[in-house]
């Protein structure tokens, strides 16, 4: 919506957009930077959105019905996840960096359960099922400028789920719940986030992004040097 908002397309009626106008968004997306996959899911969102219109006898065809290969190129790479010795090196770097110790077990986490970060910064008291073995996902955390932190839905309808919780995870999550200050704001009702800052402001996908960014950097100076 925020693309979408700051695009021309975006204040145009439904009527108005042709099948070159579609196209000609495609080639501002890509010209933005935006990432081919990230283009890919909104031109499927708006086709959607554009096959409603038809239904509603609004429009006769839909301007997004066509190929995104045929307009821009794939230039996406495929992610090559660690092994698990790389998985081990790491853990252990981690566990003796003044830094970057403290992210270890929101690490741990994500490498054993395989949770999008804003799942993770999502997680609450209740989610956690230590008696199972499980933890529920029906919910993520994200903030912007203009809303703030707030709950949504996961991406997709697959993404709620129950997901095992291994042995490694619940060890991590146990002591993340232990050494867990208490929550600074309230959103939406919620204060018994897991994941929190030192201040006790909830963990963004932006703040690890950042954690992450640093920890490469200097994970990957120090096997250098």
């Amino acid at each position: 919506m925020r693309l979408l908002s700051e695009d021309p397309l975006g204040n145009r009626s439904i009527d108005s957009v042709k099948s070159s106008d579609a196209r000609a968004w495609v080639l501002r997306m890509k010209e933005r930077g935006i990432a081919y996959k990230t283009i890919c899911n909104d031109k499927r969102s708006l086709k959607a959105a554009f096959y409603t219109a038809i239904e509603d006898d609004c429009i006769r065809k839909n301007p997004f019905n066509f190929k995104l290969d045929d307009v821009i190129a794939d230039d996406s790479e495929d992610k090559t996840p660690l092994t698990p010795q790389q998985q081990v090196n790491l853990l252990n770097f981690m566990e003796y960096d003044n830094i970057y110790s403290k992210y270890r077990d929101a690490v741990i986490t994500l490498l054993e359960t395989g949770l999008r970060v804003s799942e993770l910064c999502g997680l609450t008291d209740k989610d956690l099922d230590f008696e199972n073995h499980l933890i529920n996902i029906d919910h993520q955390l994200l903030y912007n400028t203009k809303r703030g932190y707030y709950f949504a839905d996961p991406k997709t309808d697959a993404g709620f789920r129950k997901v095992p919780m291994s042995s490694k995870a619940e060890e991590a999550l146990k002591r993340t719940l232990a050494k867990r200050p208490t929550q600074a704001i309230a959103i939406d009702g919620c204060t018994n986030l897991v994941f929190l800052n030192t201040k006790g402001m909830p963990m963004t996908c932006g703040s690890y992004d950042s954690v992450f960014v640093g920890l490469v950097k200097k994970y990957n100076k120090r096997n250098i040097d």
